[in-house]
Protein backbone atom coordinates (compact mmCIF):
# COMPACT_ATOMS: atom_id res chain seq x y z
CA UNK A 1 0.00 0.00 0.00
CA UNK A 2 1.59 3.70 -1.48
CA UNK A 3 0.90 6.34 1.41
CA UNK A 4 -1.10 9.07 0.03
CA UNK A 5 -0.96 13.23 0.81
CA UNK A 6 -3.27 14.33 2.57
CA UNK A 7 -5.66 16.54 0.02
CA UNK A 8 -5.71 19.98 0.29
CA UNK A 9 -8.80 21.92 1.68
CA UNK A 10 -11.23 23.16 -0.56
CA UNK A 11 -10.57 26.66 -1.91
CA UNK A 12 -14.29 28.04 -2.24
CA UNK A 13 -12.31 31.42 -3.37
CA UNK A 14 -13.97 33.69 -1.28
CA UNK A 15 -12.92 36.74 -0.09
CA UNK A 16 -13.03 37.95 3.52
CA UNK A 17 -15.23 40.59 3.93
CA UNK A 18 -14.55 44.10 5.08
CA UNK A 19 -15.04 43.97 9.26
CA UNK A 20 -13.40 40.42 9.08
CA UNK A 21 -10.04 42.20 7.78
CA UNK A 22 -10.56 44.94 9.98
CA UNK A 23 -11.06 42.47 12.99
CA UNK A 24 -7.54 40.60 11.61
CA UNK A 25 -6.02 44.13 11.23
CA UNK A 26 -7.01 45.11 14.62
CA UNK A 27 -6.02 42.17 16.31
CA UNK A 28 -2.57 42.21 14.65
CA UNK A 29 -1.97 45.87 16.06
CA UNK A 30 -3.21 46.16 19.72
CA UNK A 31 -2.07 50.09 19.99
CA UNK A 32 -4.48 50.57 17.10
CA UNK A 33 -7.32 49.15 18.79
CA UNK A 34 -6.51 50.54 22.06
CA UNK A 35 -6.41 54.13 19.68
CA UNK A 36 -9.44 53.51 18.26
CA UNK A 37 -11.21 52.08 21.57
CA UNK A 38 -9.79 55.43 23.20
CA UNK A 39 -10.47 58.25 20.57
CA UNK A 40 -13.91 59.34 21.40
CA UNK A 41 -13.50 59.79 25.19
CA UNK A 42 -10.31 61.56 24.63
CA UNK A 43 -11.92 63.75 21.65
CA UNK A 44 -14.21 64.57 24.18
CA UNK A 45 -11.48 65.55 27.26
CA UNK A 46 -9.75 67.67 24.67
CA UNK A 47 -12.91 69.45 23.03
CA UNK A 48 -15.26 69.75 26.31
CA UNK A 49 -13.24 69.71 29.42
CA UNK A 50 -9.66 71.22 28.16
CA UNK A 51 -10.94 73.63 25.74
CA UNK A 52 -13.37 74.93 28.42
CA UNK A 53 -10.58 75.53 30.84
CA UNK A 54 -8.24 77.24 28.03
CA UNK A 55 -11.49 79.64 27.05
CA UNK A 56 -11.70 80.29 30.94
CA UNK A 57 -8.10 81.45 30.80
CA UNK A 58 -8.30 83.30 27.68
CA UNK A 59 -11.60 85.35 28.64
CA UNK A 60 -9.48 86.43 32.24
CA UNK A 61 -7.50 88.47 30.06
CA UNK A 62 -10.33 90.33 28.95
CA UNK A 63 -11.81 93.58 30.27
CA UNK A 64 -15.41 94.84 30.89
CA UNK A 65 -17.22 97.98 30.17
CA UNK A 66 -17.97 99.91 33.11
CA UNK A 67 -20.97 101.40 32.17
CA UNK A 68 -22.67 98.47 30.21
CA UNK A 69 -20.88 95.70 31.72
CA UNK A 70 -20.23 94.26 28.23
CA UNK A 71 -17.07 92.04 27.54
CA UNK A 72 -14.14 93.87 25.72
CA UNK A 73 -11.86 91.44 24.03
CA UNK A 74 -9.03 93.78 25.24
CA UNK A 75 -6.01 91.59 26.27
CA UNK A 76 -5.11 92.72 29.63
CA UNK A 77 -3.73 91.30 32.92
CA UNK A 78 -5.48 93.53 35.12
CA UNK A 79 -7.58 91.03 36.32
CA UNK A 80 -4.68 88.54 37.83
CA UNK A 81 -2.79 91.80 39.82
CA UNK A 82 -6.05 91.96 40.88
CA UNK A 83 -5.99 88.81 42.51
CA UNK A 84 -2.46 89.62 43.76
CA UNK A 85 -2.97 93.11 44.83
CA UNK A 86 -6.27 93.22 46.36
CA UNK A 87 -6.45 91.89 49.93
CA UNK A 88 -10.09 90.92 49.68
CA UNK A 89 -9.28 88.33 46.70
CA UNK A 90 -5.78 87.26 48.40
CA UNK A 91 -7.81 86.69 51.49
CA UNK A 92 -10.55 84.68 50.04
CA UNK A 93 -8.18 82.71 48.29
CA UNK A 94 -6.18 81.38 51.04
CA UNK A 95 -9.12 81.31 53.12
CA UNK A 96 -10.26 78.98 50.40
CA UNK A 97 -7.27 76.51 50.71
CA UNK A 98 -7.79 76.73 54.43
CA UNK A 99 -10.81 75.16 54.59
CA UNK A 100 -9.93 72.50 51.75
CA UNK A 101 -7.15 71.29 54.16
CA UNK A 102 -8.64 71.63 57.43
CA UNK A 103 -11.89 69.28 55.96
CA UNK A 104 -8.88 67.00 54.13
CA UNK A 105 -7.20 66.50 57.82
CA UNK A 106 -10.99 66.22 59.86
CA UNK A 107 -11.83 63.38 57.05
CA UNK A 108 -8.82 61.58 57.51
CA UNK A 109 -8.86 61.14 61.28
CA UNK A 110 -12.63 60.37 60.93
CA UNK A 111 -12.61 58.21 58.24
CA UNK A 112 -9.23 55.71 59.45
CA UNK A 113 -11.28 53.93 62.36
CA UNK A 114 -14.08 53.61 60.39
CA UNK A 115 -12.49 51.99 57.38
CA UNK A 116 -10.44 50.16 59.74
CA UNK A 117 -13.63 48.59 61.36
CA UNK A 118 -15.20 48.33 58.42
CA UNK A 119 -12.37 46.39 56.57
CA UNK A 120 -10.17 44.45 59.31
CA UNK A 121 -12.82 44.27 62.34
CA UNK A 122 -16.41 43.77 61.42
CA UNK A 123 -17.55 40.11 60.14
CA UNK A 124 -16.75 39.33 56.61
CA UNK A 125 -20.39 38.97 56.09
CA UNK A 126 -20.93 42.22 57.65
CA UNK A 127 -18.40 44.24 55.31
CA UNK A 128 -20.38 44.75 52.34
CA UNK A 129 -23.34 45.94 54.66
CA UNK A 130 -21.43 48.40 55.82
CA UNK A 131 -19.42 49.95 52.86
CA UNK A 132 -23.56 50.22 51.66
CA UNK A 133 -24.24 52.11 54.46
CA UNK A 134 -21.26 54.26 53.91
CA UNK A 135 -22.23 55.07 50.19
CA UNK A 136 -26.57 55.49 51.33
CA UNK A 137 -25.42 59.32 52.06
CA UNK A 138 -24.27 59.67 48.45
CA UNK A 139 -27.62 59.02 47.15
CA UNK A 140 -29.32 61.79 48.96
CA UNK A 141 -29.75 65.08 47.47
CA UNK A 142 -26.50 67.36 47.80
CA UNK A 143 -29.23 70.65 48.91
CA UNK A 144 -31.30 68.38 51.27
CA UNK A 145 -28.18 67.43 53.44
CA UNK A 146 -27.24 70.89 53.09
CA UNK A 147 -30.72 72.22 54.37
CA UNK A 148 -30.57 69.31 56.93
CA UNK A 149 -27.70 71.10 58.33
CA UNK A 150 -28.63 74.69 57.89
CA UNK A 151 -31.44 73.09 60.73
CA UNK A 152 -29.34 71.27 63.21
CA UNK A 153 -27.11 74.75 63.13
CA UNK A 154 -29.71 76.83 63.53
CA UNK A 155 -30.74 78.86 66.23
CA UNK A 156 -32.43 76.65 68.92
CA UNK A 157 -31.60 74.00 66.70
CA UNK A 158 -30.68 70.08 67.48
CA UNK A 159 -27.00 70.74 68.11
CA UNK A 160 -27.77 73.75 70.37
CA UNK A 161 -30.90 71.17 72.25
CA UNK A 162 -27.99 68.74 72.04
CA UNK A 163 -25.08 70.94 73.69
CA UNK A 164 -27.20 72.93 76.19
CA UNK A 165 -27.03 70.18 79.22
CA UNK A 166 -22.90 70.45 78.93
CA UNK A 167 -23.89 74.71 79.32
CA UNK A 168 -22.71 74.93 75.41
CA UNK A 169 -24.23 76.10 72.20
CA UNK A 170 -23.56 75.34 68.72
CA UNK A 171 -20.96 77.53 66.24
CA UNK A 172 -24.06 78.66 64.04
CA UNK A 173 -23.70 79.61 61.22
CA UNK A 174 -19.94 80.99 59.97
CA UNK A 175 -16.84 79.30 58.74
CA UNK A 176 -16.78 76.26 61.52
CA UNK A 177 -20.29 75.43 60.62
CA UNK A 178 -18.78 75.26 56.54
CA UNK A 179 -15.86 72.98 57.77
CA UNK A 180 -18.27 70.69 59.21
CA UNK A 181 -20.86 70.66 56.46
CA UNK A 182 -17.70 70.31 54.06
CA UNK A 183 -16.30 67.49 56.05
CA UNK A 184 -19.76 65.55 56.58
CA UNK A 185 -20.45 65.86 52.58
CA UNK A 186 -17.48 64.50 51.33
CA UNK A 187 -15.89 62.06 54.46
CA UNK A 188 -17.54 58.95 52.08
CA UNK A 189 -14.75 59.50 49.27
CA UNK A 190 -12.38 59.38 51.87
CA UNK A 191 -13.38 56.48 53.84
CA UNK A 192 -13.96 54.13 50.49
CA UNK A 193 -10.24 54.49 49.62
CA UNK A 194 -8.79 53.75 52.57
CA UNK A 195 -11.25 50.80 53.48
CA UNK A 196 -10.23 49.60 50.36
CA UNK A 197 -6.59 49.99 51.05
CA UNK A 198 -6.93 48.31 54.22
CA UNK A 199 -8.61 45.65 53.01
CA UNK A 200 -5.26 44.62 50.64
CA UNK A 201 -2.89 45.47 53.81
CA UNK A 202 -1.75 41.88 54.69
CA UNK A 203 -2.42 40.39 58.03
CA UNK A 204 0.67 38.91 58.25
CA UNK A 205 2.35 42.27 58.93
CA UNK A 206 0.47 42.83 61.21
CA UNK A 207 1.16 40.16 62.94
CA UNK A 208 4.84 39.94 62.44
CA UNK A 209 5.11 43.65 63.72
CA UNK A 210 3.22 42.24 66.65
CA UNK A 211 6.03 39.51 67.32
CA UNK A 212 9.05 42.03 66.76
CA UNK A 213 7.60 43.76 70.36
CA UNK A 214 6.01 46.76 68.63
CA UNK A 215 2.99 47.89 70.34
CA UNK A 216 -0.16 49.32 68.88
CA UNK A 217 0.83 52.79 67.87
CA UNK A 218 4.07 51.49 66.47
CA UNK A 219 2.63 49.34 64.19
CA UNK A 220 -0.14 51.81 63.12
CA UNK A 221 2.50 54.67 62.02
CA UNK A 222 5.26 52.33 61.32
CA UNK A 223 3.06 49.64 58.91
CA UNK A 224 -0.34 49.87 58.98
CA UNK A 225 0.08 54.26 57.68
CA UNK A 226 2.79 53.86 55.12
CA UNK A 227 1.10 50.62 53.73
CA UNK A 228 -2.54 52.92 52.95
CA UNK A 229 -1.22 56.93 52.75
CA UNK A 230 -1.59 55.82 48.80
CA UNK A 231 -5.52 55.33 49.58
CA UNK A 232 -5.30 58.05 51.97
CA UNK A 233 -3.61 60.81 48.83
CA UNK A 234 -6.34 59.60 46.69
CA UNK A 235 -9.21 60.14 49.15
CA UNK A 236 -7.41 63.10 49.93
CA UNK A 237 -7.81 64.73 46.15
CA UNK A 238 -11.35 64.14 46.39
CA UNK A 239 -12.06 65.86 49.87
CA UNK A 240 -9.54 69.01 48.57
CA UNK A 241 -10.64 69.32 45.18
CA UNK A 242 -14.37 69.83 46.22
CA UNK A 243 -14.34 71.68 49.30
CA UNK A 244 -11.94 74.15 47.14
CA UNK A 245 -14.33 74.33 44.53
CA UNK A 246 -17.63 74.55 46.75
CA UNK A 247 -20.14 77.58 47.04
CA UNK A 248 -23.42 76.08 47.92
CA UNK A 249 -22.65 75.01 51.63
CA UNK A 250 -21.08 78.38 52.10
CA UNK A 251 -24.35 80.11 51.15
CA UNK A 252 -26.53 77.61 52.99
CA UNK A 253 -24.39 77.45 56.63
CA UNK A 254 -21.45 80.09 55.61
CA UNK A 255 -23.45 83.19 57.20
CA UNK A 256 -20.99 86.42 55.57
CA UNK A 257 -18.16 83.82 54.76
CA UNK A 258 -16.74 84.30 51.39
CA UNK A 259 -14.71 81.47 49.36
CA UNK A 260 -13.65 81.88 46.46
CA UNK A 261 -16.43 80.09 44.94
CA UNK A 262 -18.62 82.55 46.44
CA UNK A 263 -16.46 85.49 44.28
CA UNK A 264 -16.50 83.41 41.02
CA UNK A 265 -20.63 82.79 41.33
CA UNK A 266 -21.50 86.62 42.34
CA UNK A 267 -19.12 88.14 39.05
CA UNK A 268 -20.70 86.15 36.83
CA UNK A 269 -22.99 88.57 35.62
CA UNK A 270 -21.04 91.61 36.86
CA UNK A 271 -17.43 90.77 35.44
CA UNK A 272 -17.24 87.64 33.36
CA UNK A 273 -13.30 88.28 32.75
CA UNK A 274 -12.94 89.04 36.87
CA UNK A 275 -15.27 86.21 37.66
CA UNK A 276 -12.80 83.83 34.94
CA UNK A 277 -9.71 85.14 36.53
CA UNK A 278 -11.15 84.18 39.83
CA UNK A 279 -11.94 80.53 38.27
CA UNK A 280 -8.29 80.03 37.08
CA UNK A 281 -7.16 79.99 41.17
CA UNK A 282 -8.55 76.50 42.29
CA UNK A 283 -7.05 74.82 39.25
CA UNK A 284 -3.87 75.96 39.43
CA UNK A 285 -4.18 75.32 42.77
CA UNK A 286 -5.33 71.44 42.43
CA UNK A 287 -2.53 71.09 39.96
CA UNK A 288 -0.47 72.04 42.57
CA UNK A 289 -1.57 69.98 44.80
CA UNK A 290 -2.01 66.90 42.35
CA UNK A 291 1.55 66.96 41.37
CA UNK A 292 2.43 67.13 45.22
CA UNK A 293 0.66 64.63 45.72
CA UNK A 294 1.90 62.47 42.62
CA UNK A 295 5.78 63.80 43.45
CA UNK A 296 5.33 61.84 47.14
CA UNK A 297 4.82 58.85 44.57
CA UNK A 298 1.37 58.42 46.55
CA UNK A 299 -0.41 57.86 42.68
CA UNK A 300 2.20 55.61 41.12
CA UNK A 301 1.29 53.13 44.18
CA UNK A 302 -1.91 53.31 43.49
Amino acid sequence: MTDTAPAAAPDHGIEPGPGRRLAGTLHRHPRLRLSLLLAAPMTWLVVAYLGSLAALFMSAFWTTDPFTSDVVKTWTPDNFKALFTTDVYRDVALRSIGVALAVTVIDVLIAFPVAFYTARVAKPRYRPLLVVAVLTPLWASYLVKAYAWRIILSEGGLLDWALGPLGADGPGYGLPAVIMVLSYLWLPYMILPIHAGLEQLPANLLDASADLGARTWRTFLSVVVPMVFPSIAAGSVFTFSLSLGDYIAVQIVGGKTQLIGNLVYSNITLDLPLAAALGTVPVVVIVLYLLAVRRSGALAAL
